[in-house]
């Protein structure tokens, strides 16, 4: 009896020593893990995979699976990266997700259904038994790699991991917060579709589908960035687009090394395009998917960014930048006058401001007729260039006011601009009242102009133009104007003439710029585009028959 109770009081006085001794191994552990995530150094998730548990293989261990993604992902200290465990049919399995992302009502109908699953329906190969027979779900793929389970998860789909399967059911459940197609606010129309790109990829595709039922329709999918790994879609006909340039746009897109593109498609633009510091746009945007679709049919490549409302269409010309949607939806007759009333709108934004003080410091120059261009009274002693630059910032200083401007103060806002800038100024004395007028008009051309990009642009080379006026009279003028065309002839978007049809001269499309023509009478596609089918429709032949 006292050997019994020797016996029991040696292993109760073993206990704390045996809980010491665990405690001491857990914070070394701890210690260790905390170690090594202060090194990591993982550039993408496959690397980070491999780093905590030497391959990127999934385990046959749920335990040792759920370990791995707790370092990679952060299991228990982001709210919404999920791992729920449950047992069906006698197995235990993890199902792992993105709360924020995920379909409710599919998760729950699928854990429904595995949970009247008995052991005896899943034998041994319950991973398999799952995929088969019991995933009430249409999407569903297997993946043998954890780091892509976990890529494809931080897209919104959810993975089941199995104990003793050597890999993954990936279920695409993704549901992203999103808003419904509403009209671009920079492309609206009179008449025509009120719908227009979200910042959902998969519902500016389906926009895009919808106009285009062609089966050579391809989009083609990638991922760009190591962190952000946001998707990238490239669209275009297969009989139809140059297949070099499509090629060239993929390789450049697989090239991008970088941390990722958050901005969406204007990063994506300058890591694929590379201009420098040229100011002129070489693609097209538009958030208008019937705008989109007529440019895929022109034989045009197509680039769709996941969280950006608009397109990146390629390749562009400085004449795309100044057509509208508004036009085709007119007859051609008012297509054509609306068309010319934009380009002297884009005309004027660029050279009415310079001529106009060319004019005035340079009588010389006046053609006769033109003898009233000048100020009638300048009751300023504050130079022309100066009240120019003046304006000029302050007309851009309100454009951005504007767009910070709350909706319901923004004509509120108006109303003070207007009456400091268009009146006090003046009466005050500095300003002259033609430079406010032409100004006037000039910022006015420049909200007309189609492409917002272009619009900047021109302002920009407005003021060049300017001070090049201000400074050197006439030869500055003529030697600007001549570094634009310059700047605008040697350049190239994607291996065409930025200025086509008026350099390299093409008559036939020289005149469908100028004139929007009827539908039957434009029978070919822009031979800019090196399309492989250049025509729009059969020959006159076969269409008699």
């Amino acid at each position: 009896m006292r050997k019994m109770e020797r016996r029991g009081q040696e292993e109760h006085t073993d206990e704390p020593v045996l809980d010491a001794a665990y405690a001491e191994h857990k914070r070394q552990h701890e210690k260790e893990d905390e170690r090594k995530k202060e090194e990591e150094t993982s550039a993408n998730v496959e690397e980070s995979v491999i780093y905590w548990q030497g391959q990127d293989d999934i385990s046959r261990s749920l335990k040792e699976n759920k370990e791995t993604l707790t370092k990679v992902l952060g299991l228990g200290e982001t709210f919404d990266v999920v791992f729920r465990e449950m047992t069906f049919g006698g197995t235990p399995t993890g199902i792992l997700f993105i709360n924020g992302f995920a379909k409710d009502n599919i998760l729950t109908e699928i854990l429904k259904r595995l949970s009247y699953l008995t052991p005896e329906q899943v034998s041994s190969h319950a991973l398999h038994s799952y995929f088969e027979y019991y995933i009430p779900h249409i999407q569903v793929t297997k993946e043998h790699k954890l780091s892509s389970v976990i890529n494809s998860v931080m897209t919104g789909m959810s993975a089941i991991f199995v104990e003793g399967g050597m890999a993954a059911i990936v279920l695409d459940t993704r549901s992203y917060p999103a808003r419904g197609p509403e009209e671009p606010s920079l492309e609206r129309v009179v008449r025509g579709a009120r719908d227009g790109f979200t910042e959902t990829m998969l519902t500016n595709v389906a926009l895009i589908r919808r106009r285009l039922r062609d089966p050579g329709l391809k989009f083609e999918v990638m991922q760009v960035g190591r962190r952000t790994r946001t998707d990238v879609c490239i669209a275009y006909i297969d009989d139809i687009v140059d297949k070099v340039m499509v090629d060239s746009i993929r390789e450049k897109i697989k090239k991008i090394d970088n941390d990722g593109i958050p901005l969406a498609d204007k990063q994506l633009e300058e890591l694929i395009i590379n201009k420098g510091w040229h100011p002129y746009p070489l693609v097209r945007y538009s958030e208008r998917p019937d705008a989109v679709a007529s440019h895929i049919m022109e034989g045009r490549v197509v680039i769709l960014v996941d969280t950006s409302p608009s397109a990146m269409i390629m390749p562009t010309t400085f004449f795309d930048l100044c057509q509208h949607a508004e036009e085709n939806r007119q007859t051609p007759f008012m297509g054509s006058y609306l068309r010319w009333i934009r380009f002297a709108g884009i005309f004027a934004s660029l050279f009415l401001l310079p001529l106009w003080m060319l004019m005035v410091i340079y009588p010389e120059v006046r053609m006769p007729g033109l003898e009233f261009l000048g100020p009638n009274e300048n009751n300023t002693h504050i130079p022309l260039i100066a009240q120019f630059l003046m304006i000029e910032f302050g007309v851009d200083l309100l454009r951005l006011a504007a767009v910070h401007t709350p909706t319901p103060l923004a004509s509120a806002m108006g109303l003070i601009a207007a009456i400091l800038v268009g009146d006090i100024a003046v009466k005050t004395g500095i300003f002259v009242n033609e430079v406010v007028l032409y100004m006037a008009v000039a910022a006015i051309g420049m909200f007309a102009t189609p492409s917002y990009e272009l619009g900047l642009a021109n302002r920009l080379i407005r003021l060049v133009l300017l001070v090049l006026v201000a400074v050197f009279k006439v030869k500055g003028f003529v030697v600007g104007v001549t570094l634009i065309l310059i700047l605008l002839i040697t350049h190239r978007s994607y291996n065409s003439s930025y200025m086509w049809p008026f350099i390299p001269f093409n008559a036939k499309a020289m005149a469908e710029i100028i004139l929007r023509r009827p539908m039957l009478t434009s029978r070919d596609r822009p031979s800019f585009n090196k399309t492989r089918d250049s025509s729009r429709m059969p020959p006159r032949e076969r269409r008699r028959e």
